[in-house]
């Protein structure tokens, strides 16, 4: 009897884990992967895989079946995160204020694994393997530089998938519809006039018009929009003066906004226009708004998404496929969903055993490496099903 995609993974876990620790303990920032490229590139080299580099940092390994056939791609993030770890780990990041926060380590791995796995079996089924190591997801550059590469010209179909804290190490869910939200920045700066704080009648404050509008943002989400279609406007970044005696002459703001309807996302674009000009008109000040689009919304294609959930059931058992709700979280996997029919899938790792029950970008997060093995299956079992096998 034929060994089993799981079968094959557990045979090489503790590969997995090596490669693993050693992309975490040497992270790097979007476009800036470039040794993280040296060691997926060195890994695919010893494996005799081929492969094309792309974009800044980003790798394309090709794995030919037997035969004509459909293609599918299989894509991982490899990038970290601004983020100073310091959790005692014996593989923990070497490079200061960077950190494999959001688990992007274990995609690359499950990913390389499962090259690994389908190379070896490449005989045994017909069409092609993209295996996709992307760069820069966390600033939502790098799946459109695989895309414009022609990373995915002549692929039918694109499979990925993210770990979460939500699910319990074991289980994973791969939903049909709406998964992830759509995100734009929203870049606003009131500009005034300088003056001294004792006298302010003759400057043009720029804070209080910007702090009154940061406040008045959420009245926005309350009274303009349909509360059955959820928008989230966060603040991350407000700048304003210099000094507590001068009148601030700038202050900006970075603004970051989830959606999922289309429609609603513009009534919140024009919304917050509205309200900047009204305040900066109150105040005889400027005020410049600029959208930058991030990343529209990822949706899982129906069709896609039940072979998913059956190749999951392979690899995790019929009862561990868990429930997943709609996150206002954004990935730009959904940059490739727009070329082809795309699933992304979610893979578990709560653990409270092993403390890795912290959510993606926070200091504390750790993750239970017990999914590298199942993660690595389930793309195995993914691309066979979506070949024919």
């Amino acid at each position: 009897m034929a060994e089993t995609p799981l079968q094959k993974s557990e045979q090489i876990e503790q590969q997995l884990i090596d490669f693993r620790r050693a992309l975490h303990a040497d992270p790097e920032l979007s476009e800036n992967e470039f040794k993280t490229q040296e060691k997926i590139t060195a890994k695919l080299d010893e494996m005799d895989i081929p492969y094309e580099k792309v974009g800044k940092t980003s790798t394309i390994a090709t794995i030919e079946g037997n035969g004509p056939g459909k293609t599918v791609a299989l894509r991982a993030d490899i990038d970290a995160l601004p983020i100073n770890e310091d959790l005692g780990l014996d593989f923990q990041s070497k490079n200061e204020g960077v950190m494999h926060a959001c688990g992007h380590d274990a995609h690359t791995t499950m990913a390389m694994g499962a090259a690994k796995i389908l190379n070896d079996m490449k005989d045994q089924f017909a069409g092609e393997v993209r295996v996709i190591f992307q760069e820069a997801e966390e600033t939502f550059k790098g799946a459109e530089k695989v895309i414009a590469a022609g990373g995915m010209e002549g692929v039918d179909a694109v499979f990925g998938m993210h770990n979460y804290n939500l699910l319990p190490t074991g289980s994973f869910n791969a939903k049909v519809g709406d998964l992830f939200s759509g995100c734009d920045t929203v870049y606003v700066t009131f500009t005034g006039e300088s003056g001294h704080g004792g006298t302010p009648q003759l400057g043009k404050d720029s804070f209080t018009p910007g702090a009154q509008f940061a406040l008045d943002l959420q009245s926005i989400v309350a009274k303009n929009t349909d509360a059955r279609t959820p928008i989230v406007l966060n603040v991350g970044r407000f700048n304003s003066g210099a000094k507590a005696n001068i009148v601030p002459k700038e202050t900006s703001m970075d603004i970051s906004m989830r959606y999922f309807d289309s429609e609603t996302r513009n009534t919140v674009h024009e919304a917050i226009k509205r309200h900047a000009k009204a305040l900066a008109d109150m105040y005889q000040i400027d005020v410049e708004v600029t959208v930058e689009p991030s990343t529209p919304p990822t949706i899982n294609d129906e069709k896609l998404a039940e072979i998913a959930a059956n190749a999951g059931k392979e690899v995790f058992g019929e009862d561990h496929l868990a429930d997943f709700p709609r996150a206002m979280n954004s990935e730009d996997f959904s940059y490739f969903m727009e070329e082809v029919p795309g699933v992304y899938g979610i893979i578990g790792t709560y653990n409270e055993k092993k403390g890795t029950v912290y959510a993606p970008h926070d200091d504390q997060y750790q993750l239970d490496e017990d999914l590298l093995k199942l993660g690595a299956a389930w793309h195995v079992e993914f691309a066979l099903e979506f070949l024919g096998k």
